[in-house]
């Protein structure tokens, strides 16, 4: 089959190299044009790139040109045709996070990896968790809390100390950001269909802001999230490493 590709890159260096030099040897449409976008960067980079092909169609193959490159592959650029053909899809379906401001203004926004809510001030946030509409925790004492999807259970999640989800897990990770009462709560594993709504008390005093992925919405009353029945974004993986692969291993590093 015939790659249409687009270059894209970071603003980085190497990134930016590696795009011209990548376009002479394979050609290069717009993106538009293309049915495979090649993302030359770093996750920050990759996650901006999956977010603006949401519901396009095309595929997103990121090679690392950055620091960690968790959802990247390894740069070469050796058989690009032949990687790409053999590469493994994921269809990542984002969370919707509709959050609700003091003024009562809603906003909405998707996250790749999570939605969290942070405070704002040097006052420790005090939050309600309800799910399906069931209150489950009356109140939570904390810097912050988030929900995680799987793609997204090995970023800022795990760096919280919650749990990493293999990508086709039908779950997500609401974990606590230093919980300080209930000082035992942990977290929780949920159904991925479920909708989570935090609410935040005294908001007036102890204000919180929210964000998905990259958007952020400061001073919040209420978020919901849920994962989204619309809106898709398609991700490539070699196939010798997938992400499946990745996640599994990131679990047994020292």
């Amino acid at each position: 089959m015939t790659r249409k590709f687009s270059f894209i890159a970071s603003s980085a260096p190497d990134a930016q190299a590696a795009a011209k030099h990548l376009a002479a040897l394979y050609g290069n449409v717009r993106e538009d044009e293309s049915d495979v976008i090649v993302a030359l960067g770093g996750d920050g980079f990759m996650l901006q790139t999956l977010h603006s092909q949401m519901n396009s169609g095309r595929m997103v193959y990121g090679m690392n040109r950055g620091s960690v490159g968790f959802l990247m592959n390894v740069y070469t650029d050796e058989d690009l045709v032949g990687r790409v053909d053999a590469a493994v899809e994921n269809i990542i379906r984002p969370l919707e996070m509709i959050a609700t401001d003091v003024s009562g203004k809603t906003h909405r926004a998707l996250a790749i990896n999570e939605v969290s809510l942070l405070r704002q001030s040097y006052q420790a946030a005090k939050l309600q968790l309800s799910v399906d509409g069931q209150v489950r925790l009356e109140e939570l004492i904390c810097d912050g809390i988030m929900v995680a999807t799987p793609a997204g259970s090995t970023a800022y999640n795990l760096s919280a100390h919650g749990p990493i989800l293999p990508l086709d897990a039908q779950l997500l990770a609401l974990t606590p950001v230093s919980a300080f009462r209930p000082r035992r709560w942990r977290g929780a594993l949920l159904p991925s269909k479920v909708t989570v709504t935090i609410d935040v008390l005294e908001s007036d005093k102890r204000p919180v802001n929210a964000v998905a992925d990259h958007n952020e919405v400061k001073s919040v009353t209420q978020v919901r999230v849920a994962e989204s029945l619309d809106d898709t974004t398609r991700i490539l993986t070699d196939s010798s490493h997938s992400w499946n692969e990745r996640i599994l291993a990131e679990q047994f590093l020292p």
